[in-house]
Parts: structure tokens; C-alpha cells; sequence
């Protein structure tokens, strides 16, 4: 006989095959507060390397290589990703994040909103 209990998500919703209502994918980029959360720059290596700018205190994560970080991911920390825009780059990192069990968001409309909406940078 199969064991069909699965282990509620992080957010504690007790249907892990599914998403998760509760989970927030998103944060806008005024909320985002880089001395609260685990920040992570999924910039392309291209981008990343093309800008001289940063979240302070963000560390840079391939996003192309997740295979090789994710498994150090807390799953205690809370985590903000962000890329250029905030579009396939960021959405396909939260998603991987997720089902991994991180409460993970990203910053919506990436680094550029959140530049825009009066978020502090730092020189890399």
C-alpha cells in the first residue's frame, strides 16, 4: 500500500501538490528589505557581469547552474531573487526554489523597479 501523506510546504498549506495560494510568488520592490530576507542576483551571467550595480548585500547565483547551489538554499531563511525585469529568468528560479521547499519570491519587475522605486544599489 502507497503512503499518500506528503509533508505540507513551507508556507504550511497542506497541499504540496499543488501551488501554493498562500505562498506569495512575488514582492513589490518597495517592500523588498535586503536586511531581512536571503537576497539572491539571478541575473544572467551576461547581464550580471554587463552592470556595475547590486543589491547590497545580494549574492550572485547562475541561474543557469541552480542545479550546482540550490541544495544550500536554508529553507529557513526567506529568499528574494530578482534578475534585470523580473520576467522568465526570475520566475523560472522562484519556481525551482519553491518546489525545493525555500519560501521563495522575486522582486517584481527585477532590478530595475526596484531601482525605481527608490531601492538602494551598491558599486559591485
Amino acid at each position: 500500500m502507497e503512503n499518500d501523506t506528503q509533508a505540507p510546504k513551507r508556507c504550511g498549506c497542506a497541499t504540496p501538490s499543488e501551488k501554493c495560494d498562500e505562498l506569495a510568488r512575488t514582492i513589490k520592490p518597495a517592500k523588498v528589505d535586503p536586511d531581512t530576507a536571503l537576497v539572491f542576483d539571478v541575473r544572467r551571467e551576461a547581464d550580471y557581469a554587463g552592470s556595475s550595480e547590486t543589491i547590497p548585500g545580494a549574492l550572485w547565483k547562475n541561474p543557469e547552474k541552480i542545479d550546482a547551489w540550490i541544495g544550500a538554499v536554508p529553507l529557513t531563511l526567506d529568499v528574494v531573487v530578482y534578475c534585470v525585469r523580473g520576467g522568465a529568468v526570475s520566475n523560472s528560479v522562484v519556481d525551482r526554489l519553491q518546489a525545493a521547499g525555500v519560501k521563495a519570491r522575486y522582486i517584481e519587475g527585477g532590478l530595475e523597479a526596484y531601482k525605481a522605486a527608490g531601492g538602494k544599489v551598491a558599486k559591485k
